[in-house]
């Protein structure tokens, strides 16, 4: 898939959103990435339902696409025992779906950054059930 780093629905949303108070902290941090960014099509969703009233935002998502700076990664149904085995691991926080793939995601593509304003969680999952994961933005607003 040739990316670093996974992106989850907050980051997204923030970078669409000028208002945002993380937006100029993500624009930040997504010029230190190298691009594309990696997603599901949870996280997708997650983001399309979000912003579902705002045509300006639906049409910058659909941008962020087609100029592959995010770039979907699929999962099958083949693949969903693992992504069921780490929602339960991690049943006490709860672990969401979306969370669930990308975590899954960054096991199965070896990636170990993620982008994301999540980052209570993403500080607790484990790659593998071990290797933490490079959480960004770094800084907060």
């Amino acid at each position: 898939m040739a990316a670093d780093v996974i992106v989850d629905t907050g980051a997204i949303l923030a970078l669409l959103d000028e208002k945002d108070r993380w937006h100029e902290v993500c624009l930040g941090a997504l010029r230190q990435v190298r691009l594309p960014l990696l997603t599901t099509e949870a996280v997708l969703t997650e983001v399309f339902h979000l912003i579902r009233r705002s045509r300006t935002e639906m049409e910058a998502v659909w941008t962020l696409l087609d100029s592959r700076v995010i770039v979907l990664a699929t999962i099958d149904n083949s693949e969903l025992p693992p992504i069921q085995a780490l929602m339960s691991r991690y049943k006490d926080l709860p672990m969401d779906f979306a969370d669930a793939t990308l975590v899954y995601l960054g096991e199965r593509e070896a990636i170990t950054a993620v982008f994301t304003l999540d980052q209570n969680d993403f500080a607790t999952y484990r790659i593998a059930g071990k290797r933490r994961f490079h959480i960004l933005p770094v800084e907060r607003p």
